[in-house]
């Protein structure tokens, strides 16, 4: 088995890219320097428009995928492991065809939200027309009656305070109402997640519902769990409304595909680059971490069909299981593949699972791996870490 022995990896004394529309069919890629610091890449860029319309943990920062989707330009890119969009949302934006795969209806779901094609002033008339509804419902006049809407689910009534959980479902109530309701159901769902009664440093993996104050290390004192949502419906909304007439600038009339399956077997329409990055082995469960989304939004699950999920741990047993899951994503993928495609594939590769001999086996030819320095994270999670670009032909 041959594993990569050398890595381009730029010092962090040559410039960083910033310039991403410099790159195009001649860049050489080892040259490079994608080692960003905040100062380099700040929040704000990696985080534009619709790319923060909802939390996602584990997503991949758009410049990456902006930067080889103008190196190869394809006629049409695949991602089998879409997450929350990214790669859609920038091959739309360069005017490139795109179609993504999930196992996850949530993901998906959030995918169609940010790659939708809007009236950006209906989008802003309907989400204001529904927070006024909420207002109303919300916060009744004097001689009006509050409604008091019921959840028959244990785990809503455990993780939201019963004020909270009322503007929530109030909110969900009016959804049905309106046109754009994926973009409400992406409001609904990120104000949850701030809404839950747990500690303001651990929004990624609580545990259990947080009801006691509590010494907050992200602020330096003493908290009390939130009792309400409709702060953040309000701020989420107009948030939204913000982002979608940001990227409505800049978005293309490139086709965009988003398909609810299983990536080892679905059936996809041919495309010449394959632009992803693969969960990591025994990381996250994709589902499990928004489990607030799907207990709102009664959404289907498919947890047992994730890949590399955390529930399936670690062990020598989990890792030979993810590679084969991993195998079989990429020989479907590869049947659909056009002559001379790419792939590129980002990956945290600490256990050395993609190498050479594994590219061969899939049907492809590796042709270079680029390692760039991950330093720039923030929160609790701040520790750095190395990732890598595996850059595939079709052999």
């Amino acid at each position: 088995m041959k594993v990569y022995t050398s890595l381009a990896n730029p010092e962090y004394r040559t410039t960083p890219l910033t310039d991403f529309s410099s790159i195009d069919t001649k860049t050489n890629l080892s040259s490079l320097n994608l080692n960003w610091r905040e100062r380099d890449l700040p929040e704000r860029d990696r985080t534009k428009h619709v790319h923060r319309l909802h939390p996602y943990l584990g997503k991949y920062i758009p410049q990456m995928v902006e930067i080889f989707i103008r190196k190869f330009r394809p006629t049409r890119v695949y991602d089998p492991f879409c997450g929350c969009g990214t790669t859609l949302v920038e091959a739309n934006a360069l005017g490139i065809d795109s179609v993504g795969c999930d196992i996850s209806a949530f993901n998906c779901l959030m995918t169609r939200a940010k790659t939708g094609v809007y009236d950006v002033s209906r989008v802003e008339y309907e989400l204001r027309s529904a927070l006024n509804d909420l207002d109303l419902r919300h916060n009744p006049s004097l001689f009006g009656s509050a409604e008091e809407p019921y959840a028959d689910n244990e785990y809503l009534r455990a993780w939201f305070h019963p004020s909270a959980l009322r503007a929530l479902l109030i909110y969900r109530s009016l959804i049905p109402r309106y046109e754009y309701q994926d973009l409400m159901r992406v409001v609904l769902s990120r104000a949850a997640r701030s809404a839950r009664l747990t500690t303001h440093y651990n929004l990624d993996f609580p545990k259990k519902p947080q009801t006691e104050p509590y010494e907050c290390y992200k602020h330096g004192g003493i908290c009390k769990p939130t009792t309400d949502a409709y702060q953040f419906i309000r701020r989420y909304t107009l948030d939204t409304i913000d982002r979608i007439r940001e990227f409505a600038e800049t978005r293309k009339e490139a086709k965009v595909e988003i398909i609810w399956d299983n990536s080892r077997t679905v059936e996809l329409p041919r495309f010449d680059m394959i632009m992803t990055s693969p969960p990591y082995v025994g990381l996250i469960d994709y589902h499990e971490q928004h489990r607030y989304a799907y207990e709102l939004l009664d959404l289907p699950r498919r947890d047992d069909q994730e890949i590399g999920a955390a529930s399936k741990g670690k062990s020598v047993n989990a890792h030979q299981n993810y590679l084969a899951g991993i195998k079989e994503v990429f020989l479907n993928a590869r049947k659909y593949m056009r002559k001379n495609g790419v792939a590129v594939i980002v990956i945290g590769d600490r256990e050395n699972l993609y190498n050479d001999d594994m590219a061969e086996e899939l049907g492809f030819r590796a042709v270079e791996r680029l390692r760039r320095h991950v330093n720039r994270r923030t929160g609790r999670r701040n520790s750095d870490f190395f990732e890598d670009v595996l850059i595939w032909h079709a052999a």
